[in-house]
């Protein structure tokens, strides 16, 4: 496959996705591809600027941002019409759409004929039910959407079967898992004042910091001094500062706000991931490759991260057993710094950029042969 165009759209620039979208982008570059990204420019804030900044100078087909909802709404049809300028303009040969923005966006934007249009849900509309109605607007939607799509890019074999399950498989489908950098594997010391459980992530229900901190005032009722840091941000972080503070815990948990993953990784001994719903999340992968002691649940991709040492992964919304396996994490150390060890060996293995994007470019590959392209 010879040099390709190709261009990312997706909405917010932040997070695990857009994390995703630069690391892919900076390996299709070094391999000799033109690529270029398209993205919202009200949100992101001065950390994506940065990271956006440093990479403009390598996008053959530009770096091009513009307000995109992420309601739906009549703002829908101002973006549709950039977005399907601007492929006609790079004269886009692939255009991949993130999230379900950028799904929408890429693959209305042509009719198909000279571009191949890929998507990667990242949870996105995954995370709805067909018996609510937002599900039954987002799904419907997907299903619609279906024979626009050439190829669907998932990051882990579960959101794969999610997406058969509640949308229906189109005619490809590819697993691709996240990876992670080799200088990310250097390991991140403890601070001295660290304290015992750290999370860090988006300050929303879907990621169970309500059940972290019930397992923390359980453990702490018990007669345990624990001690936990909850970095990042969100709209629903007052809503958990209350909760931490009616369960007696404001001395006992910290909120910092967003910082860096590998900067956050000093605050805190145990990371705990209680989440609700995952892909295959990032932060499991930074802080393995770190060589840190991670706690998750069983969710998501989260299985296909921990191989052979699933079996410590703990079941979702459950105080009861989130409590258990911090206990049994902090009281037997050198089990836990096995675990961690095996995790870090996995990940260096099977989660890399290079796996990343040699996969991502070997589906296109396989989506431009069955279109005779």
């Amino acid at each position: 496959m010879g040099p390709l165009r190709i261009l990312h759209v997706l909405r917010t620039p932040v997070g695990g996705l857009f994390r995703h979208v630069v690391d892919l982008a900076r390996g299709q570059v070094a391999r000799g591809h033109a690529v270029g990204l398209i993205m919202d420019s009200s949100t992101g804030g001065a950390a994506a600027d940065a990271v956006l900044h440093e990479i403009a100078p390598s996008l053959a087909l530009g770096l091009t941002r513009f307000p995109m909802r992420r309601t739906p709404g009549l703002g829908d049809l101002a973006a549709l019409m950039q977005v399907r300028q601007h492929v006609a303009a790079a004269k886009a040969e692939i255009v991949h759409g993130h999230g379900a923005k950028g799904g929408l966006y890429a693959r209305l934007s042509s009719n198909g004929r000279n571009v191949l249009r890929a998507y990667s849900p990242h949870g996105g509309s995954l995370h709805y039910n067909r018996g609510t109605l937002a599900g039954r607007i987002y799904l419907g939607t997907e299903r619609l959407l279906l024979p626009r799509t050439d190829v669907v890019i998932v990051e882990s074999a579960h959101s794969a079967d999610i997406f058969e399950r509640k949308i229906d498989a189109p005619a490809l489908v590819r697993v691709v898992h996240n990876g992670v950098a080799g200088g990310e594997f250097a390991p991140v010391p403890e601070a001295p004042a660290a304290t015992d459980l750290l999370f860090i992530g988006e300050l929303r229900r879907l990621k169970g910091i309500d059940v972290l901190l019930e397992a923390v005032a359980r453990l702490r009722g018990e007669g345990r001094a624990l001690t936990a840091t909850i970095v990042g941000g969100g709209h629903e972080r007052p809503v958990f500062e209350q909760q931490a503070a009616n369960l007696g815990l404001g001395a006992a948990v910290h909120f910092t706000g967003p910082m860096p993953a590998r900067q956050a990784f000093a605050l805190g001994r145990v990371l705990a991931v209680p989440s609700r719903a995952e892909g295959l999340p990032y932060v499991i992968l930074e802080a393995g490759a770190a060589g840190k002691a991670v706690l998750a649940t069983r969710v998501g991709g989260n299985a296909e991260i921990f191989g052979a040492n699933r079996d410590r992964l703990v079941p979702p919304d459950d105080v009861a057993a989130l409590a258990a396996a911090i206990a049994a994490a902090l009281d037997r150390p050198d089990e836990t710094r096995q675990a961690a060890d095996a995790l870090r060996a996995r990940i260096a293995e099977g989660f890399t950029i290079e796996a990343m994007v040699d996969g991502v470019l070997a589906a296109y590959g396989e989506a431009r042969a069955a279109a005779g392209r």
